[in-house]
């Protein structure tokens, strides 16, 4: 995986081509590398036309005055999400290491997010087990057989989903 620069993804953004494709919309949280996710924000960018529908659907007060402020606040603190974009990517790195050592995972998907998705030996088990950990994650049994996803956490929190899974895999 190539080292990103200002975001978790190395590929290219799609941002310049809004204007050629007419049904493209270039979505972002504020949350994980903004610090945001408390305030439940995100971006979304749009051609013109598209961005008029929008507006036709959306509710008219959507967005509270506190969180605009906040958002505006934090997207002025470039330094800190460029840390924080290193900080995730360095944990990303560190976590993938580990769980390919485990044997309850089958595959890691490539994945240029905040998140992995993993296909695992019995995802409702492991499901059922963090959560006795008090580690909560995403089963996606459902919709892909025997996948979770996991997101991305601080040094403390990875090491608790690692030693938890360490104990799940030794059952």
């Amino acid at each position: 995986m190539t080292k990103p620069t200002a975001t978790l993804c190395s590929e290219k953004s799609l941002i310049n081509r809004i204007e050629k494709f007419q049904n493209l919309i270039i979505s972002q949280t504020l949350s994980k590398a903004w610090g945001l996710a408390g305030i439940r924000l995100g971006i979304g960018i749009m051609n013109a036309e598209l961005l008029s529908y929008y507006n036709r659907v959306k509710a008219p007060y959507n967005i509270s005055t506190v969180n605009q402020q906040v958002a505006i606040y934090a997207l002025n603190k470039k330094d800190e999400y460029l840390e924080n974009i290193e900080k995730i990517f360095v944990e990303k790195q560190n976590l993938i290491t580990e769980l390919k050592k485990l044997s309850t995972v089958v595959k890691i998907y490539p994945s240029d997010a905040n998140f992995l998705l993993l296909e695992v030996s019995n995802a409702n088990k492991i499901y059922q087990n963090l959560l006795q950990h008090k580690i909560i994650i995403r089963n996606r049994d459902s919709v892909i057989k025997n996948c979770v996803r996991i997101t991305i956490g601080t040094d403390e929190e990875n090491t608790a989903l690692l030693t938890a899974l360490k104990s799940i895999s030794n059952d």
